[in-house]
């Protein structure tokens, strides 16, 4: 397990089984290009796509430069 910190904020990240990385044992991301199916985290609760080269999200697809602002 990694611990990351930033500031006061603290998240573990963690390697899933599916996707590609956990965060605080309930988040889970399968990061890919714009193409990406949600194949690999199907079924999986709490998880999202995050997409390299689209500008919108929609549903649990969060586009790469947008999931920067969030951790």
């Amino acid at each position: 397990m990694v611990r990351l910190y930033m500031g006061n904020l603290r998240f573990s990240l963690t390697l899933p089984r599916f996707g590609d990385f956990m965060v605080d044992e309930t988040y889970v991301f399968e990061v890919g290009g714009p193409s990406k199916t949600s194949e690999q985290i199907q079924g999986v609760p709490n998880a999202y796509l995050v997409e390299d080269d689209i500008k919108f999200g929609n549903g649990k697809k969060i586009p790469l430069w947008l999931f920067g602002f969030l951790f």
